[in-house]
């Protein structure tokens, strides 16, 4: 597995993949492109027995060292080396972004110095964008085959040309919404790439909703849990608190999460005259946010495409709502409605509307007929589709038919 970073708070789905791959008797290797950003794991994370190793970040401080497993390699396969680099060169001339040559120095460095130690038969990349390069070059370099999961951001922000080289040169591609499957088979290939749909999903048996009433009372207790960032719509959020106070609603707003738009926030919330009713909790560890799910009477995101065609495929934090019994409002965008069915299992409004996003809450909090059909046809559909000890197998059998069919040679 090549990631971007590991281990990371907000990728609970690689993690918990990767553990449930290797209870299924895969033997993982773990080669991270980045050390731990937070200072605290989830705990799932110290039952996995794969060790990481960590590849080098940037170019200037460990140049010496990326140079000197660069020339070893070229030494060693010098064909392989000037294929990967003409691809590099190709790259770089598009985009004339120094990652591009970046990424093969930190493949060559992988290769020549940690597969010698830590050999692998396939190499899978978490994220579409520089794993999935990174994956490729290994790849190039080495003879070893790759594959990428492609999940969000790192579909719709690479450019359509390099993210359709790497499919092309990929055994397979997995993608986590029909969604993104859709966007990728219609990307210019060369070559008939599977792509295969297997949704991320949740521990079912972690979302144990307690018995709790379909008839809230004031002061509603309302929950977001999202990185602050302009994908997931936190501004119409506010702007639709405003307008459940501008009407008297008693309420108490919980934001758990960080990210770089924070202080834009915290300045909208001073001048939307927020600040008593709404809390920023940061980010928070899993029985934190298991806390917050049991006391919330709904779950509101306002997810939408942000200027850099950056957008959410399927929040887990929904999933989860919906497996805790919080009924929640969330947008018509992206693969959100695989998920959540308007009027069945949740309540959709359009992206950018505060006005729909408040009058859905309010609704779905004063309406116990809605709630007592919607809350239990949620968790129906979680437990349905988004079981990822269900999907785990689906997963295990792409890589099983893979190697019986030739994706992997």
């Amino acid at each position: 597995m090549i990631l971007k970073g590991y281990p990371r708070i907000s990728e609970t789905f690689i993690s918990n993949e990767i553990l449930l791959l290797e209870q299924l008797g895969f033997s993982i290797r773990i080669f991270s492109m980045r050390q731990p950003r937070e200072s605290f794991t989830h705990t799932s994370i110290q039952q996995i027995r794969a060790r990481a190793v960590y590849l080098p970040e940037t170019l200037l401080r460990p140049l010496l060292p990326l140079l000197f497993h660069n020339v070893r390699q070229f030494i060693q396969a010098p064909d392989a080396y000037r294929a990967a680099l003409k691809i590099a060169a190709r790259r770089f001339a598009r985009t004339h972004k120094s990652a591009s040559i970046k990424h093969l120095l930190q493949a060559g460095y992988l290769v020549n110095r940690f597969l010698p130690q830590h050999p692998v038969s396939h190499f899978h990349a978490h994220f579409a964008h520089s794993p999935a390069s990174v994956a490729m070059y290994a790849s190039l370099l080495s003879g070893i085959p790759f594959s990428f999961t492609a999940h969000a951001k790192d579909i719709y922000t690479s450019n359509p040309l390099q993210l359709a080289e790497k499919m092309d040169r990929a055994r397979f591609v997995v993608t986590c919404t029909e969604y993104n499957r859709e966007y990728l088979r219609q990307l210019p290939l060369k070559h008939a790439v599977p792509v295969f749909r297997v949704y991320h999903g949740i521990d079912i048996r972690m979302f144990t909703p307690e018995p709790g009433s379909c008839n809230p009372v004031p002061p509603y207790r309302l929950l977001t849990v999202a990185r602050i960032t302009a994908k997931k719509g936190l501004s119409s959020v506010y702007k639709a608190l405003k307008i459940l106070k501008d009407q008297g609603i008693a309420f108490e707003h919980t934001l758990i999460g960080d990210g770089e738009d924070r202080d834009q926030i915290v300045r909208q919330i001073q001048e939307l005259g927020l600040e008593s009713v709404t809390r920023l909790l940061g980010v928070q560890p899993h029985d934190v946010v298991l806390n917050a799910y049991r006391k919330a009477d709904l779950f509101v995101i306002g997810c939408k495409i942000a200027r850099n065609g950056d957008r959410d495929g399927i929040p887990n934090v929904l999933v989860e709502s919906m497996a805790m019994n919080v009924p929640v409002v969330a947008t018509w965008i992206s693969a959100i409605p695989e998920l959540v069915t308007h009027d069945q299992t949740g309540l959709l409004v359009q992206p950018g509307n505060p006005d729909q996003l408040a009058s859905a809450m309010i609704r779905l909090l004063t309406d116990t007929g809605l709630r007592q059909r919607i809350i239990p046809a949620a968790r129906e559909r979680v437990v349905r589709d988004f079981d990822n000890r269900k999907l785990i197998g689906e997963l295990a059998d792409i890589y099983q038919s893979g190697a019986q069919n030739g994706f992997f040679r």
